[in-house]
């Protein structure tokens, strides 16, 4: 028991103890996973963490684990707002979210790239990334993800001027919001998305279309608790576009309402200077104020945003007083502010605020300069349009080489898995021939072995045969001889005996003492002569026979092999009483375990030992060779012939051996 125990302890060990290593790991992985999750430690230790783990989710070698930790690390490098770092982490991690076919972290990992090329200004990149991660979340119903990846492509498309498919994105992206929860997230994005259809219809001439859909944007920002700000930028742009639309009654009664609450808007000093400007510039045009009025509200909207060096409010608020001063024939002022947006909208590749200021300097500017100003107006334009046009093209390109490239590796997939299938099937059928081609030929090489055992068996029968009818030739000539030394020999001598009796007549000393002398010697004759008589009728080589023939079989195998041997047999065996069945198939047995012991063992000696006790006769053979792991060890002819044999004499057979110790076969045959 205390061995069996011992050998369940070895095989089962090492697989122990790789379980508890795993079981280890994983745990360390969690245990980094929350330390980086708490909120109470910085920022930086919290990324210490994650290293960690994912150190160990590394050891652990599982991808899932993997990639669960590195997206933890993605969430706090956001935070931090790295893009160059999580651009490189990302990449990584998308293509181990391919590799075990993730689709859930594909979205997201995609949708954080997409962030990471828009924050690096690299538009078509980051709108391919957005457009993946839009195709993923619409094909699991992951609705909520699905909308706000349509707004970011439709962010993009706006600031490439590709209005229309920005429109288009936007509206899909709304259908979606309006069917969730009304929680301030979802109400701030169906703001932005409003928000952006205004501004887009403003764009394409739509004003009326572009006032409906800012004043819907109000709609959701009033239910907003903090919507000061959203309520400015939406009343703002429909204060511009009733500017656009002439209509400057309506949009001075917008700004007249924005600055009766003027603490609010100065809580933004950009978006100040840029409505005070706008506000100024509609009263000129407007006609209906003063101009000291109209010049204080400019200059000061000027300096606020000179002030806190925001480019793009100076640049609006430039063109602004510009044209105010174009208007009052007041040409070096107009040239001044013109000359200052123009400089800084080429050092911020603002291209309208570049195309604005060069119609306003070609209409300030003398005719010969007037003239190249609106020639590079012309061309900067028609380059614009051209530019606007193959952005639009790309991105629809963008979508286009996608799903092509998606349904290229799905055909690739297919295609690899037709081939895989025939290559299996090929590699099936080859081992089906193998196999079948391997087992004619064992099934022939066990026929000829089995013929041959039939023959040896047959040779076997015979040679008992031939023993059994020495035997009887050796009993009768025995008897024959008893007979004639008993009928012959003896009675003569009797007769001797009673004439030398007979002597014992005669008188003399001499003759008495000789008489008696050659009786004595004639008795002892006598004597020998019955006790020969009775030993030549005793059948005194009865049961020697079959061991005799297991003697020959092992002096001639031991011979051939080179073995050493030790054979015993037990004297109390009478193998005149075992069946022939039974003496062939320890015959054999015997023979071929001395064949495998020359063919895998090793071995320099062998011991066979023959024992009875009640009633079963025990077959002992022993090598001292190199063994083998009985649990193990596929069964080959030999064994499985010897274990058919003890089936056959319902017997028990036992193989005790290992690599280290030598092999023991025991055969207990009931007799």
């Amino acid at each position: 028991m205390y061995k069996k125990i011992l050998i369940l302890f070895l095989f089962l060990g090492p697989a122990l103890a790789m379980a508890q290593s795993k079981t280890s790991l994983l745990d360390s992985v969690k245990v980094y996973r929350e330390e980086a999750q708490k909120s109470s430690h910085n920022l930086n230790d919290r990324i210490q963490y994650v290293q960690k783990a994912i150190a160990f989710s590394k050891q652990y070698n599982e991808d899932s684990t993997l990639l669960k930790s590195r997206r933890l690390l993605t969430t706090l490098y956001l935070q931090k707002r790295d893009v160059d770092t999580l651009l490189k982490i990302n990449r990584t991690n998308l293509a181990l979210a391919n590799k075990i076919n993730d689709s859930v972290a594909i979205g997201y990992i995609s949708n954080v790239l997409g962030w990471c090329h828009s924050s690096k200004v690299k538009s078509d990149s980051a709108y391919y990334y957005y457009y993946n991660a839009s195709k993923v979340f619409s094909n699991l119903n992951m609705e909520q993800n699905y909308a706000e990846a349509l707004l970011n492509m439709a962010n993009i498309q706006f600031e490439e001027k590709d209005y229309l498919g920005a429109e288009s994105n936007a509206i899909r992206s709304v259908r979606l919001f309006q069917k969730f929860p009304k929680t301030e997230y979802n109400l701030d994005a169906l703001w932005s998305i409003y928000n952006l259809l205004g501004i887009l219809s403003d764009a394409l001439g739509l004003y009326d279309n572009a006032i409906e859909y800012h004043k819907k944007a109000l709609t959701y920002s009033d239910q907003i608790e903090d919507h000061s700000l959203y309520t400015l930028y939406s009343k703002s742009n429909i204060a511009l576009i009733y500017k656009e639309q002439e209509k400057y009654s309506e949009a001075l009664k917008i700004y007249r309402e924005l600055f009766q609450k003027e603490e609010e808007l100065l809580e933004d000093l950009s978006n100040y200077a840029l409505i005070l400007s706008d506000y100024a510039f509609i009263k000129h045009l407007s006609g209906n104020f003063p101009d000291a009025e109209i010049k204080t509200m400019l200059s000061k909207s000027y300096k606020i945003s000179d002030s806190i060096q925001d480019g793009f409010s100076i640049m609006t608020v430039a063109l602004n007083a510009s044209e105010y001063y174009l208007d009052k024939k007041q040409k070096d002022s107009a040239l001044l502010f013109a000359n200052r947006a123009y400089t800084l909208a080429k050092e911020t590749n603002s291209n309208d605020v570049t195309l604005k200021s060069l119609l306003l300097k070609s209409k300030i500017e003398p005719a010969e300069k007037a003239k190249e100003y609106l020639k590079s107006y012309v061309n900067i334009n028609d380059s614009l349009q051209n530019k606007e046009r193959a952005i639009r093209n790309k991105f629809a390109r963008i979508e286009f080489e996608t799903d092509n490239l998606k349904e290229r590796n799905k055909q690739i997939a297919r295609e690899r898995m037709w081939l895989i299938v025939l290559s299996a099937s090929l590699v099936f059928t080859l081992i089906l021939l193998y196999i079948i081609i391997s087992q004619r030929a064992k099934n022939k090489e066990l026929q000829l072995v089995q013929q041959q055992q039939e023959a040896n068996e047959e040779i076997y029968n015979l040679m008992l045969s031939q023993q059994d009818k020495i035997d009887e030739a050796r009993v009768v000539e025995k008897k024959r001889i008893s007979e004639e030394l008993h009928d012959g020999i003896l009675g003569r001598l009797f007769g001797t005996r009673l004439s030398l009796d007979s002597l014992n007549m005669v008188s003399t000393d001499e003759a008495i003492t000789n008489r008696s002398k050659y009786i004595e010697e004639l008795k002892h004759i006598e004597h020998d002569i019955r006790k020969v008589s009775h030993e030549l009728n005793t059948d005194f080589v009865s049961g020697s026979s079959f061991y005799s023939i297991i003697t020959s079989l092992v002096e001639t195998q031991c011979v051939a092999y080179g073995l050493e041997y030790d054979l015993k047999n037990d004297d109390t065996i009478d193998w005149d009483t075992v069946s022939n069945k039974t003496k062939i198939h320890c015959y054999r047995i015997i023979q071929e375990s001395l064949q495998n012991i020359y063919k895998h063992a090793n071995a320099t000696r062998v011991e066979i030992s023959f024992k009875q006790k009640n009633n079963v006769i025990c077959l002992q053979v022993s090598d001292n060779g190199s063994g083998f792991d009985v649990s193990r060890a596929r069964k080959g002819i030999g064994l499985k012939n010897i274990a058919s044999r003890v089936s056959e004499i319902k017997g028990k057979l036992t193989i005790e051996s290992n690599q280290k110790n030598k092999t023991t076969i025991t055969v207990k045959v009931p007799v």
